[in-house]
């Protein structure tokens, strides 16, 4: 039984299905479906209050659709049954429509004894209609047309196509045929499939040699080489093998040797990924939502720089982020919070401690901003920034805590937002101890570890100024100093025409000291804070800078001389051993100094009483030491030095390189035997060599004559 819908009445259904949710009605999208496997669903948009949703077959002659009616108002046809569920997207008159087939006809079960049927074993017509009584306002057409099953789901037989090794005669043509008598879905070589059944999967194929493709031939190949240009040594290096063999393998002949008791040679077959009924998370599997296979998405700055909004989060894989989005097409993530999050493949979900805070200082996450003509309209909320703590036991997600730092802003306001997104997993067992930097050495990115023994303060990190908006030191933050990482970093404060210099001196001073307010920095990435014998390092700091120094009462207005502008931050550090063959850093002694400069004011045509800008900033340097001194020169390099490698480029004392002390590749002795071994033949080449054979031609007839 063949079925061509006609165009026109299929065109009048989709202008239908997509013309009425514009305007209000209610309507099935899609409007047609066609139908391969036990269930379908779609989705009825409108007013589904008090809507009734029927099933009913059509009956098809001579390719000619019926006028659609409401049919029976049931939600049993037969063998078909009809579910209206609401919709996941959790929007008012959207639900989900799912037809499913409740008993398979007995035509389309699997039979071992019959081959593999070309012609559908169920083809029928159905019509899905919504009514509120007594009018019929939806119409969804499907076509139903389902294959026999190739795979038997009972009494499997154990005849299967036993793969050969490999390593001792060629690729079978077609290794994707497991099953023998039977069509294996998605094996386009396999001769038990019909031109039919190859058309349901031809999308889907098994590529490579597991699904017999070798075709194009692979660069190594002998007969390839002649199509294109290739280099001199290509016909003494290429291979001779047939289409039937694989490169991928490594073995491009029947060899006649001996097998060995294990096997050379493995298949594995592509498995689609899948939860696992017994195991959880793995390290780098995308953390996974309760609903419909979402995962929980944290926006991440992907290889390209670009920010992805909706990017997985990665077990145990922390990170932090900022992303710079547009005021103009800004929208919010969501309002109903973070999803609910699957602890494990078969545990109970897992629903996050959500924390809003309002943000102090909303102008730091705003840059380029437009003046506002009128704030007479009502402020709404952004988010700036979103910090996740997950708590993790073995493969299982136990806990999740989410602090969300919400700002106020203008409706109107212009401009682009720097937000910050931050993930970190953390052990359940592990309390809230601090985390160290490194065990025992540091580790090159991890936070240079700080502490203050005179018991003012906290501080248990060196900062550096991260600056956002106008880059003022009022609204600046602070991050970390990272080691191995040189930085530097600025803010500006904002002065007058008459500031007092004694005051400018003091706020600079305060600021630069801001950054480095601990007292001791850790020599190793693991030094106990509570012991400040164990690898605490006094930090040295250079003269202060001297705030009481100003000038005269009648001197120049707007000058102030020696303000602090610069702080420098020196840290030496050296390789202290390895621990596993992995070299271990230590921190050797750290240094602070001030820098000096003398502030004018500005002006321009005019010297106004306004604002003006002094930049302020700070400088981290780390500076490795040798863990030896270097050798000294010796009288010959001091005095010749031409032949000094590191000033020349032409180095002599290299000529003969693999059999001096230069070459690392080898051991000496071994160099030195393979040069010894080069030499006899070079010996051996000289006096086989056509000359030598001449001149000694022509001294021996001379010798016999005379």
């Amino acid at each position: 039984m063949s079925f061509l819908p006609p165009i026109p009445f299929l065109l009048r259904l989709l202008l239908l299905g997509f013309l009425r949710p514009l305007r209000g009605d209610l309507a099935f999208i899609p409007p047609f479906i066609r139908m391969s496997g036990p269930a379908v669903s779609a989705f009825l948009v409108g007013d589904t209050e008090n809507v009734t949703v029927s099933l009913a077959p059509l009956q098809v002659e001579a390719g000619v659709l019926p006028v659609p009616t409401c049919g029976l108002l049931s939600n049993e046809t037969g063998d078909w049954s009809v579910t209206v569920t609401p919709s996941a997207v959790q929007r008012e008159g959207v639900s989900e429509v799912t037809v499913s087939l409740q008993r398979w006809p007995q035509q389309c079960l699997f039979n071992e004894t019959e081959p593999f049927a070309e012609a559908p074993c169920l083809l029928q017509t159905l019509l899905l209609s919504a009514a509120r009584s007594p009018a019929c306002l939806a119409h969804l057409l499907i076509q139903v047309e389902i294959y026999p099953s190739s795979s038997p789901t009972h009494n499997a037989s154990e005849n299967v196509t036993v793969i050969p090794n490999q390593v001792y005669q060629p690729l079978g043509p077609c290794p994707c045929n497991l099953t023998a008598g039977a069509c294996d879905v998605r094996c386009c070589c396999d001769q038990d499939c019909s031109g039919a059944a190859r058309q349901l999967f031809r999308g889907a194929c098994f590529p490579g040699v597991f699904g017999g493709e070798v075709s194009p031939p692979f660069d190594q190949l002998c007969t390839a080489g002649t199509e294109g240009h290739v280099p001199d040594w290509f016909p003494l290096l290429c291979v001779q093998s047939s289409l039937a063999n694989s490169p991928f393998l490594g073995h491009f002949y029947h060899g006649a040797i001996s097998p060995r008791h294990r096997p050379g040679f493995e298949a594995s077959l592509h498995v689609v990924p899948r939860r696992s009924a017994d195991g959880g998370y793995r390290q780098g599997d995308p953390v996974r939502a309760t609903e419909k296979e979402v995962y929980f998405t944290v926006p991440q700055v992907s290889l390209a720089g670009q920010c992805v909004r909706d990017a997985p989060v990665a077990f145990l894989r922390s990170f932090d982020m900022e992303c710079t989005t547009h005021l103009d097409a800004y929208r919010e993530r969501g309002s109903a919070g973070p999803a609910k999050v699957q602890g494990s493949a078969a545990g109970a979900p897992v629903t996050p401690t959500v924390t809003y805070e309002e943000a102090a200082d909303p102008g730091r996450f705003l840059t380029a901003t437009e003046a506002l003509l009128s704030s007479s309209s009502a402020p709404r909320k952004v988010t700036v920034e979103e910090h996740y703590v997950f708590r993790w036991d073995n493969n299982t997600i136990t806990e999740i805590s989410a602090r969300i730092v919400r700002a106020e802003i203008s409706a109107q306001q212009k401009g682009i937002l720097t937000q910050r997104f931050t993930v970190k997993f953390v052990n359940r067992n592990s309390g809230n101890e601090k985390e160290f930097s490194g065990n025992p050495g540091y580790q090159l990115g991890k936070p240079v570890r700080a502490l203050n023994a005179s018991g003012i303060g906290n501080a248990t990190a060196l900062h550096v100024w991260q600056s956002a908006g106008r880059s003022l030191c009022s609204s600046a933050t602070f991050r970390p100093v990272l080691f191995g990482e040189n930085v530097q970093s600025g803010c500006l404060l904002e002065v007058g025409i008459h500031e007092n210099c004694t005051r400018l001196r003091e706020r600079a001073a305060e600021s630069l000291g801001s950054l480095v307010q601990a007292t001791h920095v850790a020599a190793r990435g693991n030094s106990d804070s509570s012991d400040l014998t164990d690898g605490w390092l006094e930090i040295l700091r250079g003269d202060p800078p001297d705030t009481s120094v100003d000038t005269a009462a009648s001197g120049p207005l707007g000058i102030c001389p020696a303000v602090p502008a610069q702080l420098h931050i020196r840290i030496l550090f050296a390789d202290a051993g390895a621990v596993e063959g992995i070299t271990q850093q230590e921190i050797l002694g750290m240094e602070t100094r001030f820098s000096t400069v003398d502030w004018q004011y500005q002006c321009g045509l005019a010297c106004e009483d306004t604002a003006d800008l002094f930049p302020v900033s700070a400088s981290v340097h780390f500076i490795k030491v040798p863990a030896q001194p270097p050798r000294p020169l010796t009288r010959f390099q001091i005095n010749f030095t031409e032949y000094d490698c590191n000033r020349n480029d032409v180095c002599w004392p290299q000529l003969l390189y693999p059999l001096t002390r230069y070459y690392q590749g080898e051991p000496y002795s071994q160099c030195v035997a393979k040069g010894l071994l080069l030499i006899s033949f070079l010996l051996l080449a000289v006096f086989l060599s056509s000359p030598w054979a001449r001149m000694c031609r022509a001294q021996c007839p001379a010798a016999v004559y005379h």
